[in-house]
């Protein structure tokens, strides 16, 4: 827990210095971005980590119950997330869309790089304009226009030309799709994430029993 909490934190506190092209692309969560998510997780896992750490060396009842608890309580939330995830999947759906095209209008402005950045990567790596389709962009700029990073091939002020040489998949549907065909990959993280805690608990509870029996024993 020490050793991954740590490595998370890393990344996050990395990719909050030097790279403000991980942003947040929703506009109703300004802080959710990649590096925030991270740090606060590393910390989070750290934390617990450093609690069960102790508790298990000292072999302190309280310690190892709090680890425990704090453990059970991560572990409930992610199962509970994950489940109103699949029952309102629908309604997530849709949320995201409108959202992302509130974003959309804070492209290019003062104090929102990261997002402008965030947009640019995406439609240039997965080849799409658009939450949509590149419409969205014409109520962004009022005009029949798009960034360049929506072109076929890039040059500057290339968005200003016709629509045939923009590109044409929505990049909602193409980050969806990208998600399904690792979905396999997601699962078997998720799956090696849930082990570890139930490790975790497991171990936890054991010791503390078993210092439990010893002060008995003792006493």
């Amino acid at each position: 827990f020490q050793l991954g909490g740590c490595g998370i934190l890393g990344v996050g506190i990395w990719l909050a210095v030097t790279q403000g092209n991980f942003a947040t692309l929703s506009p109703s969560f300004p802080s959710l971005s990649a590096a925030n998510l991270l740090i606060v997780t590393g910390s989070l896992v750290m934390i617990i980590g450093f609690v069960g750490c102790i508790g298990a060396i000292k072999e302190n009842k309280c310690l190892l119950l709090t680890f425990f608890i704090m453990l059970l309580i991560v572990f409930l939330l992610e199962l509970i997330v994950v489940i109103l995830f699949f029952v309102y999947s629908d309604k997530i759906d849709k949320y995201a869309q409108q959202d992302l095209k509130k974003g959309l209008h804070l492209y290019g402005t003062d104090g929102n790089i990261g997002l402008t950045n965030g947009w640019s990567i995406i439609q240039t790596d997965f080849r799409c304009c658009g939450v949509n389709n590149y419409t969205d962009w014409f109520e962004v700029y009022n005009a029949t226009r798009v960034p360049d990073s929506c072109c076929l091939e890039f040059s500057e002020n290339c968005g200003l030309h016709s629509p045939g040489t923009w590109w044409r998949k929505p990049c909602y549907e193409s980050v969806k799709i990208w998600l399904q065909e690792n979905l396999l990959a997601l699962g078997i993280f998720g799956l090696c994430t849930a082990m570890v805690q139930i490790l975790g608990l497991t171990f936890a509870m054991t010791m503390y029993c078993q210092v439990v029996k010893a002060d008995t024993y003792c006493a």
